[in-house]
């Protein structure tokens, strides 16, 4: 075999060795195009591009919040660092009796919450389908120790069956707040105990006030093994 037709047969192998480039030549939808040109000029394409919607990393974290303390503060702040968009949501529990009614609660999240990327909001039913209209893709929650996990570990697979599309991420509070819950937090004022360093100072301002006013019924409705 001379030289031509040996350089001509390693053209023919390298060409052969090429591997296919699938779906680069179909026709582009409207509001599509290449990584490269939606990462240069987003501003170009609509807001229901793959690659938008995978930048918006929108996350939820539920709960009562009744009342909000630091430990729930803790939480929101690591989630705020790592997601762009965080959702506080307080759950509507007609079964339950508060000691804040959800427009309390609202209220004393969002002066609470400092930073800007975190919105406060409330919602009934299923959590998951709360997480579908708010187009979040992950569920936040916080575990301040092993008895904490169980409970949520079942939570999070059956909402993983009822929603495949969103990950639970669990969060550990900082070590100085592990220990703090909302009902542990109304049990020991109920009983004479000071909750400073615990709560916001307006949030105890706040239950000082309401114990006052409904001490009877709130002290009797605590039980700390709910």
């Amino acid at each position: 075999m001379d030289g031509d037709a040996i350089l001509d047969a390693d053209k023919e192998m390298g060409e052969a060795r090429e591997p296919r480039r699938v779906g680069f030549d179909r026709e582009r939808r409207p509001g599509e195009g290449t990584t490269a040109e939606m990462l240069l000029a987003p501003e170009r394409f609509s807001c229901d591009s793959p690659i938008e919607r995978l930048m918006i990393r929108r996350a939820i974290y539920p709960g009562s919040f009744d009342p909000v303390t630091y430990g729930h503060l803790d939480v929101i702040g690591r989630a705020a660092k790592l997601f762009d968009e965080v959702i506080v949501a307080i759950l509507k529990n007609p079964g339950k009796s508060p000691l804040f009614t959800v427009e309390e609660r609202i209220d004393m999240l969002r002066r609470a919450v400092t930073w800007p990327n975190v919105s406060v909001d409330a919602f009934e039913g299923l959590l998951v389908e709360y997480a579908k209209r708010k187009q979040a893709t992950v569920i936040i929650r916080g575990i301040r120790a092993v008895s904490d996990y169980e409970y949520e570990l079942q939570m999070a697979l059956m909402n993983r069956r009822l929603y495949p599309e969103a990950e639970t991420i669990f969060m550990l509070p900082g070590e100085d707040y592990s220990y703090i819950s909302s009902k542990l937090v109304k049990e020991v004022f109920s009983l004479g105990g000071s909750v400073s360093g615990l709560v916001p100072r307006f949030v105890e301002q706040r239950m000082r006030e309401k114990f006052k006013s409904h001490a009877p019924h709130v002290v009797g409705g605590l039980n700390p093994n709910e």
